[in-house]
C-alpha cells in the first residue's frame, strides 16, 4: 500500500523528460520564430545603413550573450520550474519574482502564443489569401479594427498547440527537436541558396556603400537604438530555458551548455541569413521589402521558391508558439504551488504528467488575445515589460553574488561582473528608448505589472492566515 501510494504521489510530479539536445532545441526554437524573416527591412529603414544594419545585429548578440551567462548561472544554482521566477524571488524578494510571474502570466507568454498564431497566419495568407479575408470593421473613435478569418483561426491554433503540450513533456520536447531541426535547415537553404547561386542576382558592391550614411535625423546612436529593438525580438528566448528546469535531464550540466550552444547557432545563422540578404537584393529594395526573406528566395528561385520558403516560416513560427507554451506554462504551476497564484493552475495531470491547469488558463488568455489584434499590435505590447525583467534579473544576480557567496555554482558567468553590468546597463537603456517612441504601449505594460501588487498582498495574507502557528 505504501508504495502504490508512493508511485501515485510521484505520478503527479514534474519529469526530467529533456535531454542536453530536446533543450538545446528549445533555446533555439523559442528564439527563431518569424522575425529573421521580416526585421532586417525594418533595421535597413531605422539606420539607413547597410553597415550599421549588421552593427546592431551583431551588438543585440553581444547583449543577449551577457544575458545568456547571467540566465546559466543562475539557471544552474535554481533549476526549478518557473525560471525568472525563482530567480527573483530568490535574489529581490518575493514580491519581484511575483511581479515577473504575474506579467508572464498575463502579458508576456499569453500575448506571444497569440503574436506567434498570428505570424502563422499570416505566412498562411501568403500562400491562401482568404485568411486575409476581411469579415467585419469596428470603428472605436478615430481607431480602426478589421476582424478577419486569421483571428478565428488563430485562436485554433493556440488550441492546437495547447492540446500537444497537455499530452505529454517528452511528446513536447520530440515534437520542438523535429520543428527546430525544420527551420534551422530552412535557414541553411536560404544561407546556401544566396551564397551559391545568387551571384548574378546581386547589386554591385558600390550601391550598398552609397547608403553608408544614417538616413535618421536622431544620428547614428538614436539609429542603432532604434534598430535593436527589432533585433532584440528576433532574439528573444534566450532565456526561458530556465523555465522548464524540472524537467531537464542533469540541469547543472545542460542548461548552461544549451542556452550558450543554442545562442551561438542562433546568432550565427542570423548574420548568414542577412549576408545573403544583402548580397542579393539592393538596399533599397531591402528597406521597402515586407517579406524580405521571401523576395530573396524569389529572386533566386522564382515564385516556387518563395512559396517554399513562406511554408518554412510557417514552420517557423509554429514551432516557437510551441516551445513558447511549453515553457510558459511553468511559471503559473510554480506561482500556484507557493500559493501566489490562482490555486487550479498548480494541478499536473495524474496521466500526461504535464502542468494541465497552467496551460488552460494561458491557452484560454492567448485565445482570447488573438482574437483582439495582428501581429504587429500583439507583439509590441509586451517587448517594454520583459525588458524590465531582464534588468532586474541582473540586479538579482549581482546581489547573490554579495549576499550569498556560499550558494553552490555549477557555472559561472563569464566575465562576471563586467558582462552582468552591461547586460544591466543595455536593458535599461532599451526599456527606456522603447517607453520614449511606444509611450502608450509602454505605460499599457508597466500598469499590467503593477495591477499585481494588491493580489500578491491578497494572496499572501491568505497563505499567512491559514499557516498554523509555530
Amino acid at each position: 500500500m505504501a508504495s502504490h501510494s508512493t508511485d501515485q504521489i510521484q505520478s503527479h510530479e514534474l519529469i526530467r523528460g529533456l535531454g542536453l539536445w530536446a533543450a538545446t532545441a528549445v533555446v533555439i526554437g523559442d528564439t527563431i520564430g518569424s522575425s529573421i524573416f521580416l526585421v532586417s527591412s525594418d533595421m535597413a529603414r531605422m539606420t539607413g545603413s547597410t553597415t550599421l544594419v549588421f552593427f546592431a545585429w551583431i551588438l543585440g548578440g553581444v547583449i543577449v550573450l551577457f544575458g545568456a551567462f547571467c540566465y546559466a548561472e543562475l539557471g544552474a544554482m535554481f533549476p526549478k520550474a518557473g525560471g525568472p521566477y525563482v530567480y527573483l524571488t530568490e535574489g529581490l524578494g518575493p514580491l519581484w519574482g511575483f511581479l515577473f510571474g504575474w506579467m508572464s502570466a498575463f502579458l508576456d507568454r499569453p500575448v506571444g502564443m497569440a503574436a506567434l498564431a498570428a505570424a502563422f497566419l499570416r505566412f498562411l495568407g501568403f500562400i491562401f489569401p482568404v485568411v486575409a479575408t476581411p469579415l467585419h470593421t469596428f470603428h472605436f473613435g478615430s481607431s480602426e479594427f478589421t476582424f478577419t478569418f486569421a483571428q478565428p483561426l488563430a485562436v485554433l491554433v493556440v488550441i492546437f498547440v495547447t492540446a500537444v503540450n497537455y499530452l505529454s513533456v517528452r511528446m513536447s520536447g520530440g515534437i520542438q527537436l523535429i520543428l527546430t531541426t525544420l527551420k534551422v535547415g530552412a535557414i541553411v537553404l536560404i544561407v546556401l541558396g544566396g551564397l551559391l547561386f545568387s551571384a548574378k542576382h546581386a547589386v554591385a558592391s558600390a550601391s550598398l556603400l552609397s547608403q553608408a550614411a544614417p538616413q535618421t535625423i536622431l544620428g547614428t546612436t538614436g539609429a542603432v537604438l532604434l534598430a535593436l529593438v527589432p533585433a532584440m525580438w528576433a532574439y528573444n528566448g534566450f532565456n526561458d530555458l530556465g523555465h522548464v528546469g524540472e524537467e531537464i535531464v542533469e540541469p547543472q550540466k545542460n542548461i548552461p551548455r544549451a542556452i550558450l550552444v543554442g545562442l551561438f547557432t542562433v546568432g550565427a545563422l542570423y548574420l548568414l541569413a542577412n549576408v545573403v540578404y544583402f548580397r542579393t537584393l539592393s538596399f533599397s529594395a531591402i528597406a521597402g521589402s515586407q517579406h524580405v526573406a521571401s523576395d530573396v528566395v524569389r529572386s533566386i528561385a522564382g515564385p516556387t521558391g518563395a512559396t517554399s520558403l513562406t511554408i518554412a516560416m510557417a514552420i517557423s513560427a509554429l514551432g516557437a508558439l510551441h516551445v513558447v507554451t511549453l515553457t510558459g506554462a511553468r511559471v503559473p504551476y510554480a506561482m500556484a504551488r507557493d500559493g501566489v497564484f490562482f490555486r487550479f493552475t498548480k494541478s499536473i495531470h495524474p496521466r500526461f504528467n504535464t502542468p494541465g491547469g497552467s496551460l488552460l488558463f494561458l491557452g484560454c488568455i492567448a485565445s482570447l488575445l488573438a482574437l483582439t489584434g495582428t501581429y504587429e499590435q500583439l507583439y509590441s505590447l509586451f517587448i517594454f515589460a520583459v525588458w524590465i525583467f531582464f534588468a532586474l534579473t541582473a540586479v538579482a544576480l549581482l546581489r547573490l553574488r554579495k549576499k550569498q557567496a556560499g550558494l553552490v555554482r555549477p557555472y559561472r558567468a563569464w566575465g562576471f561582473p563586467w558582462t552582468v553590468l552591461i547586460f544591466l546597463i543595455a536593458a535599461i537603456s532599451l526599456t527606456l528608448n522603447l517607453w520614449l517612441n511606444r509611450p502608450v504601449r509602454s505605460t499599457l505594460g508597466l500598469l499590467v505589472i503593477l495591477a499585481g501588487i494588491p493580489f500578491y498582498f491578497l494572496w499572501k495574507r491568505s497563505a499567512e492566515s491559514q499557516t498554523p502557528p509555530a
